[in-house]
């Protein structure tokens, strides 16, 4: 491996601006109060994979994504969900969290088994293969970094998560003003060690500016803020029925839900007491306004 490969962050200049590809064409329209709307709609295809995760869109100053959103991938080390091929085209900037190049490496040709391992490799490349180069491969990070891929070891910064700095990395390189149109899909991001999911949904709330939601085969997770009351439009075809609301941060005094088919009304939330999960999807607008951040969550179905 090429030593001249491997950059520190300061020796890096901007990243380099990457063609957009929009995950969704939906519009965006202001409108006081603040409102944060979640959809899953949107997609341009027919395929019903094509619509996850839910594209969040603009209702009101820095509270959604509009019709412009730019959209950013991180893959953690964990399996990759069956959908990971269908977001990472529509990424413009596709990055790696350390040991989560190996799962691109194995996993998108064990997705693509139709096609020529060596094409999907080089197609499926990252942009930037970032943490503290632990987890990856030697061979791995020879092969990408033999593509062009950045490969940025952050070895010396053991206060902050692999995902933490790929988030921080996105934020500086990607031109969003104030990332109010950016959206952080993460690959990978439940599984595996519980002190490793707890570190994920952490980073939702040290960037709870930011739309990042968190993806697996079988959940999406994301952080609705207490600022704002949310639309969650479900997309039935493809996530639900089960979801949960739960304050994870700091416990809730009064939560309401509609939507739901046991609705919270000005209810109180906390671990030790009450919490919402298994709830049932019952329509397909789910609204919550909260008095403390919660997090979201919905099974994707197979």
């Amino acid at each position: 491996l090429r030593s001249s490969k491997i950059k520190s962050e300061s020796e890096r200049g901007l990243f380099p601006p990457i063609h957009p590809l929009f995950f969704s064409s939906g519009s965006a329209t202001a409108t006081p109060p603040p409102t944060t709307a979640v959809s899953s709609h949107g997609a341009a295809d027919d395929d019903p994979l094509l619509r996850l995760p839910p594209p969040l869109r603009l209702h009101g100053r820095a509270a959604g994504l509009s019709a412009a959103t730019t959209y950013a991938i991180i893959v953690l080390n964990q399996r990759l969900p069956r959908f990971a091929p269908l977001l990472w085209a529509r990424a413009r900037l596709r990055l790696c969290a350390d040991g989560g190049a190996n799962r691109v490496f194995d996993g998108m040709p064990e997705l693509l088994s139709d096609e020529d391992p060596a094409d999907v490799r080089k197609r499926y490349k990252p942009d930037v293969v970032k943490g503290d180069m632990d987890s990856i491969r030697p061979e791995v990070m020879e092969y990408y970094s033999n593509l062009g891929t950045d490969i940025v070891d952050e070895s010396h910064d053991q206060d902050t998560t692999d995902l933490h700095k790929c988030v921080s990395f996105i934020t500086r390189n990607l031109q969003s003003p104030d990332n109010s149109n950016l959206c952080i899909l993460v690959l990978g991001a439940l599984g595996g060690r519980f002190d490793h999911e707890m570190g994920n949904i952490n980073v939702l709330y040290r960037f709870s500016e930011i739309k990042i939601i968190l993806l697996s085969d079988d959940s999406s997770i994301f952080l609705l803020p207490k600022t704002h009351t949310h639309k969650i439009h479900i997309e039935r075809s493809v996530e639900g029925p089960h979801c949960g609301l739960i304050p994870i941060g700091t416990p809730s005094t009064s939560t309401s839900t509609t939507g739901l088919r046991w609705n919270l009304d000005k209810t109180s939330m906390s671990y030790g007491g009450l919490i919402s999960t298994s709830n049932i999807v019952e329509e397909d607008e789910i609204t919550v306004t909260s008095d403390s951040d919660l997090i979201w969550t919905i099974s994707i179905r197979n």
